[in-house]
């Protein structure tokens, strides 16, 4: 697995190549953006969807997003936070790691998720933190076979979504 940074053009605009390749892999995760509620049709997820939630994403100044390929294929993305709005919270978040449905349960996720682990650690952090949708018991179970323990419950910020926020020391 290769994981860079994404790089949108001088305009600001992503390639059109790579947001297809985005767009297939938002649309993949289907019950997941079932439960999210980030897409307003699951079924029906557009390249212009994907680009402006991208890009309000990337207009945060310490957010990446890290596109993880595979055979020159994208298989799956991460988006981070340096810090967390709140100034008494130290560490970094996780706010999103998706894997291309086609390659769940082979080992891509975990891989994804040492490596933004990793940068963190090499960045000294202390630790990283995430919130999962309360009614994503999968994503729960993925988080917590990683490591991950909870915090804390609550509302995310931008849905009022009920969430699980889990941490895990680095």
């Amino acid at each position: 697995m290769i994981v860079e940074p994404l790089e949108a053009g001088e305009d600001g605009a992503l390639p059109g190549p790579l947001l297809t390749e985005l767009t297939e892999l938002y649309a993949s995760n289907r019950e997941f953006q079932q439960l999210s509620g980030d897409f307003p049709d699951p079924d029906d997820i557009r390249p212009e969807q994907v680009a402006a939630s991208l890009a309000h994403e990337l207009s945060h100044p310490d957010t990446e997003v890290l596109l993880a390929r595979s055979a020159g294929h994208v298989i799956g993305v991460s988006v981070t936070r340096a810090h967390h709005p709140d100034p008494d919270d130290p560490d970094p978040w996780i706010g999103l790691l998706m894997v291309h449905a086609r390659d769940h349960r082979v080992g891509f996720g975990r891989e994804l998720a040492e490596i933004v682990e990793k940068r963190f650690r090499e960045r000294g952090r202390q630790g990283v933190k995430l919130a999962v949708l309360d009614n994503n018991p999968k994503a729960l179970a993925f988080w917590r076979a990683l490591g991950y323990e909870e915090v804390d419950r609550r509302k995310d910020q931008r849905l009022g979504r009920d969430c699980v926020v889990m941490r895990k020391a680095l």
